[in-house]
Order: C-alpha cells, then structure tokens, then sequence
C-alpha cells in the first residue's frame, strides 16, 4: 500500500483549483459539497462552474495561475490542460496536492466514490488503473442503491432518538448494534427503505417501552 486512505475535513478550508473545464468542474463540485472555501484560478470556465460563483460557492481569479496564488491554500488541484502548468502547481505547493492526469506528480489521489448519505465508499487502485476503480464503483452502486441513502439518514435520525431516549446504557448499545445487522442490510437490498424502517421503529418502540426492574 503506497498511500494511506483517509476522510478529511475540509469545513473552511482553503482549496485552490487551476482550471476551469470540465475535470476541474467535478472537482470544485465535491470540494463545494465538503464546505471547502473554494477559489478557481482560470481565464475560463464553464458554465456550471459561472453559476456556483453567482450563488457565492466559489471564488473566481479570471487569469492564469502565479505561485501567490497557493498562499494559505489546505489542499490544491493541478486541473489544467497543460500538463508543464500542472507540474509548475505541483512543485509550488507546499500542502495538499493532486494533478489530475498525472497523479504521481502530487501527494494525495481522489479515490472513485460511491456516496449514500452519510455513506461513502471509497475505491482505489493507487493509480494503477482508474478504469478498474470505475468499473468496481460501477458495481458497489449497484449492491449499494439510493435506498441506502433513505437508510443511513433513517440511521442518523434513530441513533439520536435512542440517545435521548434510552435510557439503559445495555439495551441502548444493544438497539444501536442491531442497526447494522446483516439482515436488515439484506432487507434494505431486497425489500427496500420501507420494509428495514418499520422493523428498526418497532424495535425501537419495544425497547422504550420495556420497563426496568
């Protein structure tokens, strides 16, 4: 294993971008999603990168990049068409960067996600075949459909109630295991969001009403 895989924090980060095509445009998409402070650095860019920066999202530098362009910046993609500009931005940078294209130039890779909510999966051939990393997203989103998204913020919702709620710390921790069972993942995949749901309240409403002796 040559990279360590990690989730990281970006709420208020500084993320800088050089680029505004298309692969710059997915990566501004997913720092927005993460709460970064985003700032592109392009002549042009396109048009749904124009109507992030009309609703504020992001910041846009309308030139080319120059080093100053890296102060402060958390974590920096190298998303240009030139591949001699990405290698400049990559050897500029003092933190976090990625070069799309040519990830080896950076320090970090963007694995091919698969996202369910507050579930994220996260696939990764180190660079070795990103075709192979899509083509195996393309099958965890099969086995993993949007009604686990309905699910995991289902699961968010119940893990508070059972918090406030639950007051025996055994039965609590009891309840909040069987939230990952097997079964009710086999229930979500086969019988869909509906069916695991009434089974997790009707839990739920068993155990708040058993009394304690």
């Amino acid at each position: 294993m040559r990279y360590y895989p990690a989730f990281l924090n970006l709420k208020n980060k500084k993320a800088v971008v050089v680029g505004g095509g298309k692969v710059a445009e997915r990566k501004v998409r997913l720092l927005v999603k993460a709460g970064a402070n985003v700032k592109v650095i392009s002549p042009d860019i396109t048009k749904p990168l124009k109507k992030l920066r009309e609703k504020s999202k992001l910041k846009h530098v309308n030139r080319n990049y120059v080093k100053r362009d890296l102060k402060n910046a958390y974590i920096v993609i190298a998303a240009t068409s030139s591949a001699e500009i990405n290698t400049k931005i990559a050897g500029d940078s003092e933190n976090l960067v990625n070069v799309v294209d040519t990830p080896s130039e950076g320090n970090y890779i963007v694995p091919s996600v698969v996202n369910r909510g507050p579930l994220t999966i996260a696939i990764s051939t180190e660079g070795t075949s990103p075709a192979v990393s899509k083509t195996i997203r393309k099958e965890v989103e099969k086995h993993y459909s949007k009604e686990f998204t309905h699910y995991m913020r289902f699961l968010e919702v119940m893990r508070e109630k059972a918090v406030a709620e639950i007051t025996d710390s055994n039965k609590r921790r009891k309840f909040l295991k069987s939230l990952a069972s097997e079964e009710l993942i086999y229930i979500v995949r086969n019988q869909g969001f509906s069916a695991a749901s009434e089974i997790i309240s009707n839990r739920f409403n068993r155990v708040t009403n058993e009394k304690s002796y």
